[in-house]
């Protein structure tokens, strides 16, 4: 579709969305929210159509290489915009020699650029790795004429060196074997600045590099030759000298010839840099690689978690619901269709943790439909006909569902803007999903009940009911929960810190991570006699059908792993599937970021809670949120878990689940206090969390079922992920239930001011 068309469909829709908020002709109404649904997902097909063209991979799917490059600012200054962009394009260029299909290469922040080169093997990774971090700084200088008499003078302190001169290391001769000092001048006579084309050649003698220069580097050159005729000048790049001509002419017409003794693919690198020189140096901080046969095997393995978690809700969903599930279920449908129509459309790359992040929405999305449906349950109980009680239950829900997603929404912005690499895809995709699940349950799921009720006389809804109608006393065991709870807290923090560093992964603490596949099987403790380096951390692991090792080990030595297993187990095979290296400095970045991410999503949910609630619940839902937290990763320590930097992505879910968990129950407890229920406020509460029981019980089941397919079978990358999660789903339905409530009773206690009336205060105001 044209951009054209595409703005004025966009127009058409926003018309009709607005026309379907003001109208209150309920056959209007039914027609509107009709025809925006049919209009949305036939645009979002279209989108979509066909999906390996439109929907863009990632890396770790499509297998490919990522640098994180830093600029190096030098003792002059800092990098500028000017700096960064030259860098940007310099390293564009250079990687155009590797031919590979829409490279992405973009500044990140002030001083780092982010490369990824889809479809590179092991040696054109370190070849590129190599390229893109020359600088290719070239010198000319001339070379002193007191020869290696005078080298040796000064070397045996005969002589006191001038300060206008250096030693360089020289190697002449095509093996490169035996080294010798010349003495050059420290001030260069002429730099590649003028430089404006490279090439390769081939001669009698070898292969060199052709230089051209522009007309001012021409005569600065031919300036320098006719002063220096007869001399040695000295070719350094980046610091080494790879060659010492003697200056012959004095009129080279802006041409030049490097000789070094190279081959074939050395001079072409060289040209390559020398055409594109680095203003300043460079680091490569990180390197992610993965293979495309990883990639393919992450993609089925999504595809299979993805489905299976998908048929499982909607067997539950139907189960439990009925004929009201069914139209759930094509809610559910047109949620994920609107999900990938939205990434096709504005170019978003789907990645491993964002296929996660489908599979997590996907159970996360029918809490919308269950806080409906429970609210139906309630009103057709109280006598109302289906119109009158689906039109209460629509009306009363819409609260919770909007504080609920609204503060899930706030822990994925801040953990978009916060996170870096493959994890903006799970940040993406939780986003959409949340945006699209409230479109799809609040107007696509009530369209479908106007149908169903005007234009088919649907007049009664049956459902399931398992969850007991006995009051429990959730409040009078506080002080139970309470001891429980500290325990458990208490030793998720010993946990954590017995462990120490080994509780992070390569993503904090810096370091490599090698993963092999062999054809022919090698054994843990194979692997460990055959590198003899207790250093390195060896564990097998399993990825769909296939069985790898991965090795942890220092940053810069999985190549020296790779090639003493290739040697020492010839007969087996042995590839590289996938290779992370991150810097130490970049490594304590991640963890600076994951910090400031958690902080800023849980005093954004603060925030909105005291803003929507009382301060009082803003402080329940604080402690419950943290106790949540602080137990899942005690737990996931006492596993032997690594954090990494979709783990972090996953802390933020668990806190977005709590604090949503926690806000459905809290908006009934505000219900019943301005409603003046009568009772005491722990009376109100303990009905509160009965009356939300089988709501918190129902969507904590369907999102433990589709965590629960990614778990087994999403793959060994998210399975840490997917564990982290069901733990915390499990957590938190505890905490909404035990710890959020009883701790506002107690803030409000501590502070002297009732609950009851906090709420009616805030009411009032909002009236006025």
């Amino acid at each position: 579709m044209s951009p054209v068309l595409t703005f004025s469909f966009g127009l058409l829709l926003l018309v009709l969305f607005g026309w379907y908020f003001a109208s209150d002709l309920p056959l209007r109404k039914r027609w509107l929210g009709l025809v925006l649904s049919v209009l949305l997902a036939a645009f979002c097909i279209e989108q979509i159509t066909p999906p390996d063209k439109k929907i863009r991979l990632g890396l770790d799917l499509q297998g490919g290489t990522s640098f994180l490059i830093r600029l190096i600012p030098q003792t002059d200054g800092s990098i500028t915009p000017d700096l960064l962009d030259q860098a940007v394009e310099v390293i564009r260029k250079r990687v155009d020699q590797y031919g590979v299909s829409e490279p992405v290469i973009t500044p990140q922040g002030k001083d780092r650029i982010l490369v990824q080169i889809a479809g590179l093997d092991t040696n054109q990774m370190q070849e590129a790795k190599s390229q893109l971090q020359r600088v290719a700084k070239l010198e000319f200088a001339i070379v002193d004429e007191g020869g290696p008499s005078r080298v040796e003078r000064i070397q045996n302190g005969e002589e006191v060196m001038d300060p206008s001169l250096v030693l360089k290391t020289y190697r002449p001769g095509k093996d490169k074997t035996e080294s010798t000092q010349i003495l050059v001048k420290r001030r260069a006579a002429f730099t590649g600045e003028y430089v404006t084309r490279a090439f390769a050649y081939f001669d009698q003698q070898g292969y060199g590099v052709s230089l051209e220069l522009n007309s001012e580097g021409g005569k600065i050159f031919d300036e320098v030759a006719r002063q220096n005729k007869g001399r040695q000048m000295a070719i350094i790049l980046d610091g080494e000298v790879i060659s010492a001509p003697v200056l012959q002419s004095d009129h080279f017409g802006g041409r030049a010839q490097i000789t070094g003794n190279f081959d074939d693919k050395e001079a072409r690198d060289l040209a390559s840099a020398l055409e594109n020189p680095l203003r300043v140096p460079v680091q490569i901080e990180e390197t992610r690689s993965v293979s495309p046969t990883l990639g393919a095997d992450s993609i089925r393995s999504g595809v299979m978690a993805g489905v299976t978690g998908l048929v499982l809700v909607i067997f539950a969903t139907l189960l439990y619901y009925r004929f009201a599930g069914l139209i759930a279920v094509f809610g559910l449908l047109l949620n994920i269709l609107l999900l990938l129509g939205a990434m096709a459309m504005f170019g978003f790359t789907l990645t491993l943790p964002g296929i996660a992040g489908i599979i997590l929405t996907i159970g996360m999305a029918v809490d919308a439909n269950v806080l409906i449906y429970e609210r139906l349950r309630e009103e057709l109980a109280a006598g109302k006909s289906l119109p009158t009680a689906l039109t209460g239950a629509y009306d009363k829900a819409f609260s919770a569902i909007f504080d609920a997603n609204a503060t899930t929404l706030i822990t994925a912005i801040i953990l978009f803007w916060q996170a870096t690499g493959s994890v903006k895809g799970f940040a993406i995709t939780l986003t959409l999903g949340i945006i699209a699940s409230m479109f799809s349950a609040l107007l696509f799921t009530r369209t479908g009940f106007r149908w169903m009720v005007d234009k088919f006389g649907l007049s009664q809804i049956r459902m399931l009911d398992l969850v007991p109608k006995r009051t429990f006393d959730f409040l009078g065991k506080r002080w139970i929960a309470l001891v429980i709870s500290l325990v458990f807290i208490g030793g998720s923090v010993a946990v954590f810190a017995v462990r120490g560093e080994k509780n992070f992964g390569i993503d904090f603490r810096g370091g490599d991570l090698l993963i092999v596949d062999s054809s022919k099987p090698v054994s843990v403790a194979e692997a460990r006699i055959a590198l003899d380096d207790p250093a390195v951390v060896i564990q097998f692991e399993r990825e769909g059908t296939k069985e790898m090792l991965t090795f942890r080990s220092l940053q810069g030595t999985s190549n020296d792993i790779l090639a003493k297993l290739q040697k020492a187990f010839p007969e087996s095979g042995i590839v590289s599937f996938g290779q992370d290296t991150v810097g130490p400095q970049i490594g304590l970045e991640f963890a600076k970021s994951a910090l400031i991410a958690l902080a800023l999503g849980m005093i954004g949910i603060l925030l909105y809670v005291t803003l929507r609630f009382e301060f009082s619940f803003a402080l329940g839902a604080l402690v419950a949120l943290l106790h949540d937290v602080i137990i899942t990763l005690g737990i996931f320590s006492l596993i032997g878990g690594e954090l990494s930097l979709v783990m972090v992505g996953a802390v933020l879910t668990i806190a977005g689940y709590s604090i949503n968990d926690t806000i459905v129950v809290f908006d009934r407890i505000r219900e019943g206090l301005k409603n003046g229920e009568r009772g005491t406020v722990q009376t109100l509460m303990n009905t509160s969390i009965n009356e939300t029981l089988s709501r918190t019980i129902l969507t904590g089941g369907t999102t433990l079922l589709s965590v629960g397919a990614l778990y087994f079978f999403g793959g060994a990358v998210l399975r840490d992920f997917s564990f982290a999660i069901l733990v915390g789903i499990l957590v938190g339905t505890y905490s909404s239930i035990y710890i959020a409530a009883p701790v506002v009773l107690w803030a409000s206690k501590l502070r002297g001011k009732s609950v009851r009336r906090e709420v009616l205060e805030t009411e009032a105001l909002r009236k006025a």
